[in-house]
């Protein structure tokens, strides 16, 4: 009996520990419209790699890029980053499973197949 609620209580943390990261998931772009465009864009830099080797990598600027994609700033996110027009049609999926999870729906086929 006692390993029936200790399994119990391990699935529902796993639950519990899911369904707040598919929250942020979901959540996160959509208070990203809500800031100001330029929110990201002044500050130090945090990449490791810029502060420590004052080398950039091909992340540098992602963050402002997706920022300026999502206020649909096409010029501004391909000046900041041009990677940002690949990662962020690639980020949509996985925002879409995130969505259809936390709704408890069943994920449409295409959607399955990609994920």
């Amino acid at each position: 009996m006692e390993n029936i609620q200790t399994n119990s209580k391990k699935y529902s943390v796993r639950f519990l520990i899911t369904f707040i990261f598919n929250l942020i998931i979901v959540l996160v772009p959509l208070i990203l419209i809500f800031l100001p465009v330029d929110y990201f864009d002044r500050g130090q830099s945090i990449c490791l790699s810029k502060l420590l080797a004052g080398v950039e990598c091909y992340a540098c600027g992602m963050t402002r890029a997706i920022m300026h994609l999502v206020h649909l700033d096409f010029l501004g996110a391909w000046q900041f980053n041009k990677l940002s027009f690949i990662v962020l049609p690639m980020l949509f999926p996985l925002w879409l499973k995130s969505l259809y999870i936390i709704l408890g729906k069943k994920l449409p086929l295409f959607l399955d197949k990609i994920m």
